[in-house]
């Protein structure tokens, strides 16, 4: 296969395109985020990366809450245009079809109409240059019933999830193996 060598840059794909909600019950605020993901196990820990001119990273910083929420595909309209447009601007909830619910371990709020939402306190800040890392405990998840079934398995393939490349919005596709299924003996 021939490749062609690039300098380094901001470049991995596919990630997840989440909504981030901060700010207080009264003053809620979203905004969509690629640069997230698990850095921990036990305890169960993520991040989140933010231009420090954006809104939310004022929120955060204040509070140190912020709430994970993982958008269905049926939401990438509102999940692009909460990442173009800035809270300060207007309320977005407002604006748009989503609904702010209140969170059970921290004191901001999460989008109702996403099944995962994943409750986190910062615990620290790693300044990067453009960007600020906000390293936090999950101290909580909601997940949406439907997802769950009868002994209580979640399976996050039905809730259709998205991701985003290089400037694009993708729906998950089809299951092709799960962790360890390629050294699983055979029946």
């Amino acid at each position: 296969m021939a490749k062609v060598n690039w300098k380094g840059g901001a470049l991995l794909a596919p990630v997840p395109a989440v909504l981030v909600t901060s700010g207080d019950e009264a003053k809620p605020n979203v905004c969509t985020v690629a640069w997230t993901g698990i850095i921990n196990t036990n305890p169960p820990r993520t991040y989140v990366s933010l231009r420090k001119t954006r809104y939310s990273h004022e929120l955060i910083s204040k509070s140190g809450e912020f709430c994970i929420n993982l958008p269905t595909s049926q939401l990438a309209r509102i999940t692009d245009f909460v990442g173009v447009k800035s809270g300060r601007d207007f309320d977005k909830f407002g604006k748009l079809s989503i609904t702010p619910e209140k969170c059970a371990h921290i004191g901001t709020v999460s989008v109702a109409e996403c099944p995962v939402s994943i409750e986190c306190k910062v615990f620290q800040t790693i300044e990067l240059g453009s960007h600020d890392m906000f390293l936090a405990d999950i101290v909580g998840i909601s997940v949406d019933e439907k997802l769950l079934d009868e002994a209580g398995k979640l399976h996050m393939e039905k809730a259709h999830l998205m991701a985003y490349s290089h400037g694009e919005y993708f729906t998950l596709g089809k299951k092709i193996g799960h962790m360890g299924y390629s050294v699983k003996k055979r029946r």
